[in-house]
């Protein structure tokens, strides 16, 4: 039986986490040139590129990156096992995960639930900008992307968008200022409110319905992020606009209220994936499972 040359295979991890090959070479007292045999024999193993060069630099091609999520478990196991305090772990499958910053960390929560917590399985989190995640999932530093809007689609696109669940938006704040029993126009004429920025679906929908209405609420208060709303909102500095599931914990406390649905605006979460040879197989276990909470037809 054939087996995996393990030196090949660790020549390859350092250079992968050093990004620069001359450098490893040298690092390692070694030629650039017996450095890149090495790499090419693992390659010839593998049946696959591990790696492809942009101007000067390497990059991990797909097959490269996932070989490194499992050249980083067996060393790590065996690091655990010279240590001799503890007992050598099963490798543990990573799964990196994208958050647009503005998200609702309780929606967070609830898309990655069935894989939190498990021995088996590492989660990575980053949050940032929308432009800045999808281009680390296409250089597949990332499994996958929740955003709370659909980037245009196009034949050049090499994302696919996953419809994941819609949260109906209502107008929420502490029961002092919802308490009395008011239509939504005397309670918007009558309370400050909270909302999110300008270049937001909820704003955009909250906007229209004031148009339609003929009212011109007081803001109190312009945010992009969702954590931020709801510290406002039970700060009591007005009514939030926004979905219940970022207040959850909130509204079963009792300290703040969920008051008038507001019809017809709704917050939509999606995630992105790309169409991979080798897709991280926990990415469609979670899909399924928000889907199938959410009650999303495929």
């Amino acid at each position: 039986m054939v087996t995996l040359n393990y030196n090949h295979l660790r020549y390859f991890w350092a250079v992968a986490h050093d990004g620069n090959l001359t450098r490893t070479a040298a690092r390692l007292n070694l030629t650039q040139s017996a450095l890149s045999v090495q790499i090419r024999k693992l390659e010839d193993r593998l049946g696959h590129a591990l790696f492809e060069r942009q101007g000067r630099k390497l990059h991990l091609t797909e097959v490269g990156r996932i070989t490194l999520d499992h050249a980083d478990a067996i060393f790590a196991t065996g690091d655990e096992l010279l240590g001799t305090l503890q007992n050598a772990r099963t490798s543990r499958q990573v799964l990196r995960v994208g958050v647009q910053a503005t998200l609702s960390r309780n929606f967070q929560l609830e898309f990655l639930q069935p894989v939190l917590g498990r021995e088996d399985i590492q989660v990575v989190v980053r949050s940032g900008s929308p432009t800045d995640l999808l281009t680390a999932l296409q250089s597949l530093s990332l499994d996958i992307v929740l955003v709370t809007q659909s980037p245009t689609q196009d034949t050049l696109n090499p994302f696919v968008f996953h419809r994941l669940s819609e949260r109906a938006v209502s107008l929420i704040g502490t029961p002092r200022r919802l308490r009395r029993r008011l239509s939504l126009a005397e309670r918007l004429k009558k309370h400050p409110v909270i909302v999110p920025s300008k270049d937001t679906s909820i704003r955009t929908g909250f906007d229209a319905m004031m148009d339609r209405m003929g009212i011109h609420p007081q803001i109190a208060a312009e945010v992009d992020d969702m954590a931020m709303l709801r510290l406002l909102a039970r700060a009591d500095i007005g009514l939030a606009v926004l979905p219940a599931i970022v207040v959850t914990d909130e509204i079963t406390a009792g300290v703040l209220i969920e008051g008038h649905p507001l019809d017809g605006i709704i917050e939509m979460f999606y995630a992105v994936t790309l169409d991979r040879r080798f897709p991280n197989p926990l990415v469609r276990e979670l899909i399924r499972h928000e889907r199938v909470l959410s009650h999303v037809e495929e």
